[in-house]
């Protein structure tokens, strides 16, 4: 996939927010914009001739504590009674990801370079991750409450997960690494995919 067909995807999940969730989107994305992506103490040196660049090692770091973030928010679905399609949605959402967290930390691995744990979200913050205060908002909702901030939250996390993408594919050279690529394309397609799902879902609930 072009830079110029994430970009296409980015601004369709951004447009598919629409009102004060995409307010709550952008604000987020720009408040994390300026955060620290990576100061684990773990310098990062690319061999010479490698296919990958600093920006690749970052964006898999990254996307570590991203979807791990995204894991401990599905994992809260069923203690919090959501409803069954928003439940199905969250489980689809947790073995999805965890498996694609193995795949990150084995290119890390396989690179030589620093493969973060699950428990990086603590201290990482990446595009669309949520802050304390809203993962107190989440974790305190039960019921409908729980579907309608679960699925705000998770529409924000995902198009924060595309911008990572996207900034990726920006970056010169960057994102040209066989597995790097395919990676953040799968990213792009299956999370623009879920992003229209929660839509949906979001705009089936009955309001307030």
């Amino acid at each position: 996939m072009t830079t110029r067909h994430i970009s296409g995807a980015l601004a369709l999940a951004v447009t598919l927010l629409g009102g004060p969730a995409l307010a709550l989107a952008q604000s987020d994305t720009a408040a994390m914009s300026g955060m620290d992506h990576m100061n684990m103490g773990h310098e990062i040196v690319i061999p010479k001739g490698a296919l990958y660049t600093k920006a690749d090692v970052e964006f898999m770091q990254g996307m570590i504590a991203h979807h791990s973030q995204a894991i401990v928010m599905s994992r809260m679905a069923e203690s919090h009674g959501a409803n069954p399609q928003v439940l199905k949605l969250s489980n689809k959402i947790d073995q999805s990801q965890v498996p694609e967290i193995r795949i990150m930390q084995a290119w890390l691995r396989r690179n030589n370079q620093f493969a973060p744990d699950t428990s990086s979200w603590h201290h990482m913050m990446m595009s669309g991750m949520l802050t304390t205060a809203q993962l107190e908002e989440l974790n305190a909702a039960k019921g409908i409450d729980f579907d309608r901030a679960y699925l705000r939250l998770m529409i924000q996390h995902h198009v924060g997960a595309l911008k990572m993408v996207d900034d990726l594919f920006n970056v010169s050279l960057a994102g040209q690494e066989v597995d790097v690529n395919v990676f953040a394309n799968d990213v792009v397609t299956a999370q623009t995919t879920e992003i229209g799902i929660m839509q949906k879902l979001l705009n089936q609930l009955p309001t307030k």
